[in-house]
């Protein structure tokens, strides 16, 4: 198993919390949040992790080096910010295996990594979006399944509970990328939304926890959820 973690973000609305640290690496309950993320994939079995990092990324390279608990770690440094798909798409060129996990490092998803990946392979499709059921979908935007096939979304501002994209992947090394796109761009709104019907992204449901961190509010909560977390479990 290899994972791809999206750490450049400059978390604009956390800097008052944050004291001088990129997003990825606010506290949570005395530990980085990316450790909490990093235990996961390990956990899980992921045996090589590439980090997409930019904002202030030399905290986390000095915090972490060339690996965390035996696992090699990779690093691509975004000189300017990519969005999402700039950055999965520029990662992607150090990436080895086949089909690669992605994840956003900001934010937090109890799900079977193996089982996901699993399911993403014998389904075939260049890409398996995890997803979970909220009770309002209104910040978020939600997304429509049809069998094991997310066929579309919902524009954010609808209210009420369902399906919404957790911002979890696994991607083929060789994913179709539209042609045309610029350096920047975002993997949701410019790819996701735009291809979806040549896509056909496979749905991997997710009932356990999800949360984000990119609210001061939202760290709070995480702080709240997260507390019975430990390192390496």
């Amino acid at each position: 198993m290899e994972a791809i973690i999206l750490a450049g973000g400059l978390g604009t609305r956390l800097r008052s919390r944050l004291n001088g640290l990129p997003k990825p690496m606010a506290p949570i309950v005395g530990r980085p949040f990316l450790e909490i993320l990093l235990d996961q994939l390990i956990k899980s079995g992921c045996e090589r992790i590439i980090l997409s990092v930019g904002h202030l990324h030399h905290v986390i390279i000095n915090q972490f080096r060339q690996s965390y608990h035996g696992v090699p770690i990779e690093y691509i440094i975004e000189e300017t910010p990519l969005g999402t798909g700039g950055a999965i798409r520029f990662a992607m060129q150090k990436a080895v295996e086949h089909s690669v996990l992605v994840l956003n490092g900001d934010t937090y998803l109890d799900a079977d990594f193996s089982a996901m990946l699993s399911l993403h392979i014998a389904a075939g499709s260049p890409i398996t979006m995890a997803v979970t059921n909220v009770n309002d979908m209104a910040r978020y935007g939600g997304i429509v399944i049809e069998g094991q096939q997310v066929v579309r979304f919902v524009e954010k501002g609808q209210v009420g509970s369902g399906w919404i994209n957790a911002g979890v992947y696994a991607i083929n090394r060789d994913f179709p990328w539209l042609e045309g796109l610029p350096s920047r761009f975002s993997f949701e709104m410019d790819v996701l939304a735009r291809d979806l019907d040549r896509l056909c992204p496979t749905a991997f449901p997710c009932a356990g926890e999800f949360l984000d961190i990119g609210t001061p509010e939202d760290l709070d909560r995480a702080q709240e959820r997260l507390l019975g977390q430990k390192s390496g479990n």
